[in-house]
Order: structure tokens, then sequence, then C-alpha cells
């Protein structure tokens, strides 16, 4: 027993090393509205439940203290890279938002974001935060404790790690996240390109007329309206990407 306790508390430090930085920076159950210490428990409870499938092919206590540090640091750096990965899905959203702003008169409009960390416009955090309450409702975190224990098939304690793919990874979401952001706010884009062609036709034809004061809540209104139309198809059409991209951390079953 005595000899035992510890490899099995260093397992768990293993793997808690690796899961915790993941629940840092994943989407929905890493937010920052979600209180410290609950975010603890949840890593820790997830930490157990995966130790307990995967501590058969985790290594023994290394040798030195050196090297012991050097396993920790990795799994956190994995953790990180993991995380960061798929936190990176939801800047499409934060894209988007910022674009709608843009073209409806709303980037004025802050709003601190939790998603972000930091401020950003009221459209951003609007749809940031419909995305984890859908994440929450289709259950889709569950794919999310489904990455995390195939990371010790894709990434084994102890091994190697390929960053060369890692950074492939990293690059195409961040590129996918992009163009779905343009591709969620492209209905803006081109009503924001036809409204203010419109005004400054109006604008030449009827030089006293204050078009300013006329086009502002103009210009909400039919934002408002066009986001009521298309945002159901654009939440789904993200949802769609996400349930993808999470795909290339799992192991097909």
């Amino acid at each position: 027993m005595v000899d035992l306790l510890p490899k099995e508390i260093f397992a768990f430090l293993l793997v808690f090393s690796r899961l915790g930085a993941m629940f840092m920076l994943l989407p929905a159950l890493g937010e920052t509205a979600i209180p410290m210490r609950v975010r603890l428990v949840m890593a820790l409870a997830v930490s157990f439940l995966i130790y307990t499938l995967v501590g058969a092919s985790l290594p023994g206590i290394p040798g030195s203290p050196l090297m012991l540090s050097l396993l920790i640091i990795i799994e956190i750096f994995i953790g990180i890279m993991i995380g960061t990965a798929i936190r990176l899905l939801l800047s499409a959203l934060h894209t988007a938002g910022t674009i709608i702003a843009m073209q409806t008169g709303l980037a004025m409009a802050m709003a601190f974001d939790p998603a972000q960390g930091a401020q950003s416009a009221l459209m951003s955090t609007f749809l940031t935060l419909m995305a984890v309450v859908l994440i929450f409702i289709t259950n889709m975190h569950y794919m999310m404790i489904a990455a995390m224990l195939d990371s010790y098939t894709l990434f084994p304690v102890g091994a190697e790690i390929n960053t060369s793919d890692f950074a492939e990874i990293v690059i195409r979401t961040v590129a996918n996240s992009f163009l779905i952001g343009i591709q969620i706010a492209s209905p803006f884009i081109v009503y924001g390109l036809l409204f203010n062609v419109g005004l400054g036709i109006v604008a030449r034809l009827m030089p006293q007329l204050q078009v300013f004061f006329i086009a502002m809540p103009l210009n909400i209104l039919i934002g408002f309206m066009i986001l009521a139309i298309v945002l159901p198809a654009g939440m789904m059409w993200f949802l769609q990407n996400m349930e993808s991209s999470l795909g290339a951390f799992l192991i097909p079953r």
C-alpha cells in the first residue's frame, strides 16, 4: 500500500494536469462566468473519471525531480494546446457579431464578453452567449469530454509531441472560424452595402434632407429584422461546423 499510493497519486496528478488546463480554456465548460470553485470541482470529477479509464496506460514515477517536472509541464502544454484549438471555434461568432454590429450601427454598444474575457460589441456578446447555451442544449459538451479521453490515444503520456500537426490544426481552425464568421455575417455585409449606397443616392438627390437622423433608427430596425430571419440558420451552421471540428480530436468508433 505504501508503494501503491504514491503511484496512484502521481497518475491522477498527470491526468489532472492535462484536463485542468483544458477546463481552463474550453468553451461552455471553462467560461469565466462559471465560479472558479465549480470549474475546479468539475475538473477534479472528470479527471477522476478519465483516470479510472486510462490509469493503466500511464507511466510510473520518474527517477529524477527534473523528469517529473518536465512530464507535468508537457501534460499541461498538451491540455493548453487542445483547449486553445477548441476555444478558437468561438472566435467565428465574435467575428460575425463585430461585423453585424458595424453594419447595423451598434458598434459603439460595448459589453463584457465572458467568452473573450474583455469588452466587445454587444452583438458579439449576444452570439457567443447563445452559442454557449446551444452547446449545453445539444449536449455537445459531451463531445469535449470525449475529446479529453481520446487525447490520451492521440497524444500518449510521455510520447513525443508532433507540434507541426498541431500547428496545422490551429491554422486550419483559425481559417475556418474566420470563414464561418464571414459567412454568418454575409447577409449584413450585403445589406450594409446596399443601405449605404441608397443613402448616398438619397443625400445627392435631396441635400436638404437630414439623412443621418433618418438612417440611424432605420438601419437598426432593418438590422434586427434581418437578424431575426438569419439567426437560426447562422447558429445551426456554427454548430454543424463546431461538431465537425471537434471530430478532429475524436477517434472513430
